[in-house]
């Protein structure tokens, strides 16, 4: 199993496909399976490289304080180790905060960015709200599982598709990685740096996403220069999966547009 190390912070990564580079970032919590549902609609035009964040999959977990910032210096880390000094990038939920910094701080690494899913954070981003939050504390941990699915998907969709489900976190990951990513996305405040990001961008969300609310899509666009804001009518926060007929060829297209 291949690693990058930053640090003396083994992290591993996936490669598949063939074609330009395309970095895949999964939300919080999660490790590089997120995109196990549509990754082969990107393999086959692009070479997806995707990483284990430190306190998942097979990485290192570190019991220390973990960054948005951070994460993003661990991406540089794998595309060193891969010789790949360009790549698109496209980062969902916590991944797309991830990649803002990506974006803002090294754009020579970047080529076309998708953020989809995500917000600036801090005090300009809106926040989900106190009812989203109850439902996912409840002391019913199997309440508070079934609370995430359907935020992550509709109920129609539940109903056909019993899971697993790879969106709503690394089962293996120690509770302490677990609080430790919360807080790196949780301190994510990305708004004075959005306006340096040079590479083309596409902002996408799903219209029905209360998770990372809706209205962060347009804060996003309106923030990056020149950024294309497409929202995906119906969908919840796992758009990707759920809507893949309408959004992997949205974020396809953007792609090949902007090589």
């Amino acid at each position: 199993m291949p690693y990058a190390t930053i640090g003396g912070v083994k992290l591993s990564y996936q490669v598949r496909g063939a074609g330009p580079p395309l970095v895949l970032l999964q939300g919080q919590a999660n490790d590089h399976r997120w995109w196990d549902p549509v990754r082969a609609d990107f393999a086959a035009a692009y070479t997806t490289v995707t990483f284990d964040y430190r306190g998942t999959g097979h990485s290192d977990k570190p019991d220390e304080p973990y960054t948005t910032r951070g994460f993003a210096l661990d991406v540089l880390a794998v595309l060193d180790e891969l010789g790949v000094r360009r790549a698109h990038v496209y980062g969902t939920s916590m991944g797309g905060r991830v990649a803002q910094w990506l974006a803002a701080g090294h754009p020579e690494r970047v080529g076309a960015l998708v953020l989809g899913c995500s917000s600036p954070g801090g005090a300009h981003g809106f926040e989900r709200g106190n009812d989203v939050r109850r439902s996912l504390a409840q002391p019913d941990r199997a309440a508070a599982g079934r609370a995430l699915l359907e935020l992550m998907y509709t109920p129609a969709w539940l109903a056909t598709h019993p899971g697993p489900h790879r969106t709503v976190g690394d089962p293996d990951m120690p509770a302490y990685a677990r609080r430790r990513h919360l807080a790196a996305s949780a301190g994510h405040d990305s708004w004075d740096a959005l306006p340096a990001i040079t590479a083309p961008t596409l902002v996408v969300h799903g219209t029905d996403d209360v998770l990372n609310p809706a209205a962060n899509a347009p804060l996003l666009a309106g923030r990056i220069p020149n950024a294309r804001l497409r929202m995906v009518k119906g969908a919840r926060h796992a758009y990707f999966e759920e809507f893949r007929k309408v959004a992997s060829p949205l974020v396809l297209e953007f792609l090949a547009g902007s090589a």
